[in-house]
């Protein structure tokens, strides 16, 4: 895929594997059933990638909540409509990436409240350095050296971008 916004990559599709292992490994040590809340749009491929290599017993719903790459103040609705009965279980939020992690800390702080999970963990991909403290325990494979905006694998710039299979630069 040739554009004119894909930059340096950052990880390649064969890294996205090591690190979707690595973390389906974390996850595998420490739950034996667990509600697994995928963040849409941008946690659809990790989720899908992670939840085959789990062997333990898992139920999935669906959280979203819109906003911009790299915003740290996002005020837009959170959707959850409690699909399969959350409260009690222990929840494993996906996602693709933690990045200024206002949204993630969001998300936390209204499931917590509202459906008073027995656990609530996040796993994702990879965690940017300047992330906002979030009151989770975090699984994830790689931690990035930098805050560069970042797409692929779920990753948009502008609504695009999301399925390019590796992480990459985004080149203005």
């Amino acid at each position: 895929m040739q554009n004119r916004h894909i930059g340096e990559t950052i990880l390649s599709a064969t890294e996205i594997k090591q690190g979707v292992e690595k973390v389906a490994q974390q996850l595998n040590h420490v739950f034996s059933d667990a509600v697994v809340i995928t963040v849409v749009p941008g946690g659809m491929l990790f989720t899908a990638d992670v939840v085959r290599m789990l062997n333990f017993d898992i139920s999935m719903d669906y959280i979203s909540c819109p906003h911009t790459p790299g915003e740290r103040n996002n005020g837009s609705d959170i959707i959850f409509h409690d699909n399969v009965g959350v409260s009690g279980r222990d929840i494993i939020l996906m996602d693709d990436a933690i990045e200024s992690g206002g949204t993630m800390k969001r998300l936390v702080t209204h499931l917590s409240d509202h459906f008073m999970p027995k656990s609530l963990s996040i796993a994702t991909l990879f965690v940017k350095p300047n992330r906002v403290v979030i009151p989770a325990k975090q699984y994830y494979a790689y931690e990035m050296g930098n805050d560069d905006l970042l797409i692929g694998y779920g990753l948009p710039w502008q609504d695009k971008y999301r399925n390019i299979p590796y992480i990459s630069k985004l080149k203005m």
